[in-house]
């Protein structure tokens, strides 16, 4: 028999989902077999797998040795490098995600931001390797790998599952900063609709609906022009469409610098040349937000703010521009 007590970082799941984690190898049929023959309890009582795990609970597994063994699997053990972490609490934490790394596995043998995370999670103690049974540290965005700035993770499930909520009910202000192409000297609030081009592996800005497009909004305001009458926005994220901001400034007529897929060529070619500049200056900047409860109420009324990377930095001091905090 082997009995696991619930941590509170795995509480505020469904039991299922949790023997599903835990017994990762087996298939979900013989987990509910196992509930209904009460092999599996929840506080010494049968369980039907719909019930909401609490801190302390008790799940007892009347199951041999063999099977745990069996149907347990390995642990997949995190990686490790160096993390910009700007914000952590024992709920969530925020990481400033450089450039070239991928927010989260594309494929099986990719190395993500998750994967750090974990390492990050194991040396610091918040997780140890028994934790990893029932519970993976998340990120709660995704950025493209050549987009650098705040990616918010989740330490716990119910700090997963709140940041999740606010990004999916967008109760929080997400902020980006990114250099355009050409003079922009007025904030705009604009609207389309993006449609994926699965083939070419790109989004195309429509002005009218068409069947597969989904609604975009986004807010920009100028913050300076440059010598070379190029421009620092500051944008906000009012939906959060995949290449958004990249393909909608574009559409605009002021492709983001650097963006080799809906980007101007000589122009991005000028700043190749002359910073080295190989990647979209895009930055996820500032997260504003509001009142917040329960596992986010230390964010209550908080900004969460991820400093710009050395190059981009580089470009901004070349072109005669201080970044602007605001």
């Amino acid at each position: 028999m082997k009995q696991l007590v619930i941590k509170e970082m795995e509480s505020g799941q469904r039991l299922d989902k949790f023997l599903g984690k835990y017994l990762k190898e087996a298939p979900k049929s013989f987990i509910y077999k196992m509930l209904r023959k009460k092999n599996i309890t929840l506080n010494g009582k049968k369980a039907d797998g719909s019930e909401k795990l609490q801190k302390e609970d008790v799940v007892k597994l009347f199951l041999s040795e063999e099977t745990l063994e069996k149907f347990c699997g390995t642990v997949k053990q995190g990686e490790k490098t160096a993390l910009d972490i700007v914000y952590e609490d024992d709920q969530v934490l925020f990481i400033n995600k450089p450039v070239g790394m991928l927010s989260q596995k594309a494929e099986k043998e990719d190395v993500s931001l998750v994967e750090y995370l974990t390492g990050y999670l194991l040396d610091t103690g918040s997780l140890t390797e028994e934790d990893l049974r029932t519970f993976r540290p998340g990120v709660c965005n995704r950025l493209d790998r050549n987009t650098s700035g705040l990616v918010a993770a989740g330490k716990t499930v119910q700090g997963l599952q709140a940041l999740s909520q606010c990004f999916q009910e967008r109760s929080m202000h997400k902020f980006y900063l990114t250099l355009v192409k050409g003079e922009v000297r007025k904030a705009a609030y604009i609207r389309g609709y993006l449609w994926k081009d699965e083939k070419r592996n790109r989004v195309v800005l429509c002005r009218e609906k068409r069947q597969g497009s989904l609604p975009i909004e986004t807010k920009y305001e100028p913050l300076a022009v440059s010598e070379t009458g190029d421009t620092l926005l500051k944008v906000q994220l009012l939906t959060g469409r995949s290449h958004q901001i990249r393909s909608h400034l574009a559409g605009e007529g002021h492709p983001v610098i650097g963006d080799f897929k809906y980007g101007d060529a000589k122009v991005n070619e000028v700043y190749r040349r002359k910073y080295g500049v190989q990647h979209q200056l895009l930055h996820a900047w500032k997260l504003e937000f509001s009142q917040m409860e329960g596992a986010l109420e230390k964010l209550s009324g908080r900004d969460v703010t991820a400093p710009v990377p050395k190059l981009f930095q580089d470009v901004l001091k070349g072109i005669k521009i201080e970044e602007m905090k605001r």
